[in-house]
Parts: C-alpha cells; structure tokens; sequence
C-alpha cells in the first residue's frame, strides 16, 4: 500500500538521509520535504501525510508546537519527533500529544522498525 510521508527538519541532510531510509524500505511511498514548522502545517493541511517525521529543535515554530497544530486538525497522523534532545520535558510533551519518539542520529533499521509497527494493525 503506497503512503504519503512528511519529513520536517531544518537540516537538509537530515531529510535526505530519513528520505533515503524510507525509500529504501518503501520505494513507492510518496514523501515530501519540509524544512520548516510552519511549511509542515502548509503541507499537512493539503495533502494530510499518514506519518510525519519531525524534527523538535527548527526556528520559527518548533516541533512540538508544529506537532500540536497538525494534531488538532489531523488526529488520524502519526507524528514521530526526532531529536538529539532527549530531555525529560520533551518527552512529557510528546506522550502528551500522542506522539512517537525517535533519538537522533536516526539510523535505518531504527527507522525500519517504526515504520513496520505502524504498518501492523
């Protein structure tokens, strides 16, 4: 089944290497790149991506607010952070929010594992 993924992260690396990650598991998906928060709440208000990967430390809106908006309009989405920020009120704001939680540097079989738990009812 093909899916719609939104990577968020001000780091254009960063998305190159969650983009490749995915398509290496999941060639036909469709994936878009934002590098901004308040890009993502463009992009998600269009087009409402099944997961979005995002990045919690972005100027301008950070991730867990960008997270809180989207949730409000798009509860169905999984939203993952992905932070080298593993601080204690990070994760309370993300559980709050419904969201999953991955540490950065992202590695594949780590991203692999996310993806396949989310794909089995």
């Amino acid at each position: 089944m093909s899916r719609y993924v939104l990577i968020v992260d001000d780091s254009r690396l960063s998305r190159m290497i969650s983009r490749q990650y995915i398509t290496n598991l999941h060639s036909d998906w469709k994936i878009d790149e934002a590098g901004t928060g308040e890009e993502a709440i463009e992009l998600a208000s269009v087009d409402h991506p099944w997961l979005i990967l995002l990045d919690v430390n972005m100027p301008g809106i950070g991730g867990i607010e960008t997270a809180a908006r989207i949730r409000k309009t798009h509860p169905e989405t999984h939203i993952v952070l992905l932070t080298a920020n593993v601080q204690h009120s990070i994760q309370a704001a993300a559980e709050e929010l419904g969201l999953g939680f991955l540490s950065k540097p992202l590695k594949e079989p780590q991203l692999h594992e996310l993806l396949n738990s989310l794909e089995t009812p």
